[in-house]
């Protein structure tokens, strides 16, 4: 294996191509990277958002979104008294406005709600929460955007609300969020006596089967599901992780083609060097594994400059305030085996053609070449 000794001394000869290479395989990686990481991490947040303090999730059926999802006070009520359900938690959703904030989300919270007891308060406390009806409360992020401190009055849409206390939560959805007591975000979005969701905990989990067969027989027009079921059935999850993964895939299409295109540029700029090659012994394996391995070298290169890339850019619009925390980037194991494999593929795919085409290379042809 010694002739792969040669894959760099080629690719510094020829620097320009190389990087040119290496530039479009790193721009596909830095854009699949912060794509899947940004989508990931958003999806992780509204799982959080759903799944705390809860085994199961309660909703309309047939919705496309939760946002759509509305159920009523009487069937939470009814959920509540199953024999299965230790605490049933309604939760409404729902999009508000500010100035130069023209989309905040809006919590519609139980004052029993476990996430405003486990929240870090930096101003009032869980306790007075739901005491005032015109009180709105406000994650921490979304208190720094808006510039209100506690006791201050702020304009919400078409209403005017008194922050009532402002909190730290770890999930940037919420952190980004402004708080209503559920009856007050009931009035405000028009939906008396609707939630979006109910986050049910049971009192054993095991249990959770029997559950989901009592909530569709006492109240058909409602479902049931484990967390972990709706995280791999809920449509919207499935059309992000789709997007990001097409939009990544076509980022690496054309670092492809941009590898193919160093590689038949050098193929064809060595045309009489690969002929004494072969003269000089080298078989038509061995031509072939020289061009995969500067391939699979420039894909190497801009797997580096990519990752580089793609993290500088995670780290800047995380911190990005105009982004309102929205961003919480998730990187997992599955993601980068899949960008580094989809990367060499990549690579591999756009030298086959090259590599086919120095292997037919005639030396006493080749010799001739002008």
């Amino acid at each position: 294996m010694r002739f792969l000794r040669l894959v760099p001394t080629n690719l510094l000869r020829h620097r320009l191509r190389a990087l040119i290479g290496v530039a479009g395989i790193g721009f596909g990686v830095a854009a699949m990277l912060t794509i899947l990481a940004i989508v990931t991490g958003a999806i992780g947040m509204f799982e959080r958002i759903l799944a705390t303090d809860s085994h199961c999730l309660v909703f309309e059926k047939n919705v496309s979104d939760l946002f759509f999802s509305s159920v009523t006070t009487d069937q939470v009520s009814g959920i509540r008294a199953l024999p299965e359900v230790e605490s049933a938690m309604p939760l409404l959703f729902g999009i508000v406005s500010a100035d130069d904030h023209p989309i905040i989300t809006c919590f519609g919270l139980d004052p029993t709600d476990p996430r405003l007891a486990k929240a870090t308060w930096l101003a009032g406390s869980a306790a007075t929460f739901g005491k005032n009806d015109n009180d709105i409360y406000l994650g921490s992020r979304a208190a720094e955007f808006l510039d209100a401190k506690l006791g201050e009055k702020i304009d919400i849409g078409r209403g005017t609300f008194v922050v009532g206390g402002i909190f730290k939560t770890e999930n940037g959805f919420e952190d980004g969020g402004v708080f209503l007591p559920l009856k007050s975000a009931q009035a405000f979005f028009h939906r008396e006596d609707l939630c979006s969701i109910i986050a049910v905990k049971l009192r054993d989990r095991d249990a959770a089967s029997a559950f989901k067969t009592a909530v569709e027989k006492l109240h058909p027009g409602l479902t049931a599901l484990e967390n972990r079921e709706f995280n791999q059935s809920y449509t919207q999850f499935k059309i992000l992780h789709f997007t990001a993964w097409a939009v990544g895939v076509c980022a690496f299409l054309l670092g492809g083609l941009g590898v193919a295109n160093t590689m038949l540029l050098s193929v064809f700029s060595r045309i009489r060097e690969i002929a004494i090659l072969r003269v000089c012994g080298f078989s038509t394996g061995q031509v072939c594994a020289l061009i995969f391995g500067e391939a699979a070298a420039i894909a190497a290169a801009g797997l580096v400059l990519g990752f580089s890339l793609g993290l500088g850019v995670l780290t800047i619009l995380e911190h990005l305030p105009d982004f309102q925390g929205y961003i919480q980037a998730s990187i997992k194991p599955s993601i980068v085996l899949g960008i580094v494999a989809t990367a060499l593929f990549t690579a591999v795919a756009g030298a086959i053609y090259p590599a086919r085409y120095a292997a037919r290379i005639q030396p006493a042809d080749a010799l001739r070449y002008e």
